[in-house]
């Protein structure tokens, strides 16, 4: 991708493909995020409320954005990278048994933010165990893992109930890509380092696989969900339900969290879409690195998966904050 000058301006006609996008599918996203806009310099709260207002009134999504909106992108040279993630729909129960043996942690009331706490090799091996900070008990410690990297899910019981959980802090360690390390390791080559195979490969091996995972020595602790119905996603980082195929996760350093981002996104599953920044991920960093949310469950799963692509994302700033600049 070529390299453009930081927070550069282009028109709407710049945007391939932008005339044939669903705008009242990714209004109807961004009127759940607008009260939840981040802080923006140039942007005063009357403004914030009269852009709030307009989205709920306006008969014409497309003119909606194009009246209010500034695409700008930012780039520091380097290629864009679109991942995926989901929310998994995993089998537990509420108690242990012979065969949910892996246990989801609430967060210990001693774990302080920005402080480092146990680490995850500790925590496999025991160090939580017997103080009640189980939510619920899994089948596979490398579901427990991926759970953790996407940061919510279900838990389905065998009664049919479903437990919803979300992020509620980690211990405190930088997160540390397994997927690299296999590689480091000649595990895999580094073109079949997905989700996927690493899930495999740890499932067949997994003394082995337990030490890799180890590497990661970020832990994610969660916390029991009970706002959120059956046929809504799980809260992103402003607290809003994701929607699938048009919630986004970026780095709110570059790209302030509640703004829309038109991603072109290139290689398998190519989409050229309108999107909402709702969430954060501990790997998603640089102005043109995102994460896109695909739904929940197994397909979903698959999709995100095998997401690994480059682009173009285009962050849409109000007129007023790209005038204060």
């Amino acid at each position: 991708m070529a390299s453009a000058a930081p927070n550069q301006t282009v028109d709407f006609s710049a945007l391939p493909g932008w005339a044939q996008d669903d705008h009242a599918a990714a209004l109807a996203v961004f009127q759940k995020s607008c009260p939840r806009l981040s802080k923006l310099d140039g942007l005063s709260k009357a403004e914030h409320a009269k852009l709030c207002e307009d989205a709920k009134s306006t008969k014409n999504p497309q003119k909606f954005f194009e009246r209010n909106f500034q695409p700008m992108i930012t780039t520091t040279g380097k290629d864009a990278l679109f991942t995926g993630y989901f929310e998994p729909a995993i089998p537990g129960s509420r108690s242990k048994t012979s065969r949910y043996v892996t246990p989801i942690y609430r967060k210990p009331p001693e774990v302080k933010r920005g402080q480092q706490y146990k680490t995850r090799r500790e925590i496999q091996n025991g160090a939580l165990e017997g103080r009640g900070l189980e939510i619920a008990w899994i089948e596979d410690p490398v579901d427990a893992f991926f759970l953790h990297v996407q940061g919510s899910g279900r838990i389905k019981l065998e009664n049919g109930e479903i437990i919803r959980v979300g992020f509620a802090g980690r211990n405190g360690h930088k997160y540390r890509s397994v997927g690299m390390e296999m590689v480091r390791r000649n595990i895999l080559p580094k073109s079949q380092a997905s989700a996927g195979r690493i899930k495999a490969w740890v499932k067949k091996n997994p003394k082995k696989g337990m030490d890799i995972l180890a590497h990661n020595r970020s832990y994610i602790f969660f916390q029991e969900i009970e706002t959120l119905s059956e046929n809504q996603g799980p809260n992103g980082a402003i607290q809003v339900s994701l929607t699938a195929g048009r919630s986004v996760a970026v780095d709110p350093a570059f790209n302030p969290l509640g703004l829309p981002v038109f991603i072109d996104k290139q290689g398998g599953d190519p989409f050229r879409r309108l999107m909402v920044a709702q969430d954060v991920g501990t790997a998603v960093k640089g102005p043109q690195r995102a994460d896109i949310f695909y739904g929940s469950g197994r397909l979903a799963g698959k999709i995100a998966g095998r997401t690994k692509s480059g682009g173009k994302l285009y962050l849409l700033m109000p007129k007023s904050a790209v005038a204060a600049r």
